[in-house]
């Protein structure tokens, strides 16, 4: 298995980045499937799964400020709900099997990150049945607000941050215990991203531990994996957490959505993830699981 060093300049054992997002995801300005294979080779990474958005939930985006994304305000209605456009299996499934012909000596695992499928059943379930995803994905992205969805980000402004968080997670918690057709939750820790600090102070998870144990016990009961996300490292209180409520196992996941971000953070998270109680199994894609 290959070994790279953390920030500690220590050699770990890197995991499989399992989540990635190419081309064939709608919010992708950069992706690059071919590309991201390359760098994972690059970098020694054993595996990589492409985990491709399946959005259904139509949400407001940003029109103004730092939350703007110039490719998105283009498909977004002019009052800024932003419909995600049809995701198409057949096309993503037949650019896995090119880049598995092309990169023989990488594992190229399929996947979804699915957006909300408690909220989503029926299309989901058809996109599935569309074929093999190797590794799925649960993500919660948004919150009802003012008659619509948002993202944390553009609840905040007009709401107590803390109370957000506690809705998200709270959020979690029951898209666990609704849908079963995702084996990972994906970034339980999504609205720190957009955290506003400069109103609500430094993010401090044990202010909202009991929020936080609550979701993860729902995750651990439901028999699925928790995804430690280096989009943000995520604190060394939620993993310990994971672990106490029962978690058996963890996946590794960049959020990459260009080559250059693939493997991003590996490293330390392994580590952490060691340091807690977790270890890699047989396979270098298998799921890391608790050995105590």
């Amino acid at each position: 298995m290959a070994t790279m060093p953390d920030r500690r300049g220590c050699e770990v054992s890197l995991p499989c980045d399992s989540h990635v997002h190419s081309e064939w995801s709608w919010d992708t300005a950069v992706g690059d499937m071919e590309g991201s294979c390359a760098r994972a080779l690059e970098l020694g990474l054993p595996a990589i799964t492409f985990t491709e958005h399946l959005d259904h939930t139509v949400w407001r985006i940003a029109l103004e400020g730092p939350y703007v994304m110039d490719h998105l305000t283009v498909i977004a209605a002019p009052d800024g709900l932003l419909t995600p456009p049809t995701f198409d299996p057949v096309g993503y499934l037949a650019a896995i099997e090119h880049c598995r012909d092309r990169f023989p000596q990488l594992r190229i695992l399929s996947g979804l990150e699915m957006g909300e499928p408690h909220r989503h059943v029926e299309q989901c379930s058809r996109i599935l049945a569309a074929g093999r995803f190797d590794r799925v994905l649960g993500s919660l992205h948004t919150l009802p607000d003012t008659g619509a969805f948002a993202e944390p980000w553009g609840i905040y402004p007009h709401r107590d941050p803390h109370e957000v968080m506690r809705e998200y997670l709270a959020g979690v918690a029951i898209m666990m215990s609704i849908s079963g057709m995702f084996s990972v939750l994906a970034h339980i820790d999504y609205p720190v991203r957009s955290w506003p600090q400069e109103r609500a102070g430094v993010f401090d998870p044990k202010v909202f531990e009991e929020e936080f144990r609550h979701a993860l016990r729902a995750t651990a009961q439901s028999g699925r994996a928790l995804e430690i996300n280096t989009r943000l490292p995520l604190h060394a209180a939620i993993l310990s957490w994971w672990h106490e409520e029962g978690g058996d196992a963890v996946t590794f996941g960049s959020d990459a959505h260009s080559p250059p971000d693939v493997g991003h953070g590996l490293a330390d998270a392994a580590r952490m993830a060691e340091a807690h109680g977790f270890r890699p199994g047989a396979n270098p894609y298998d799921l890391w699981s608790r050995v105590d």
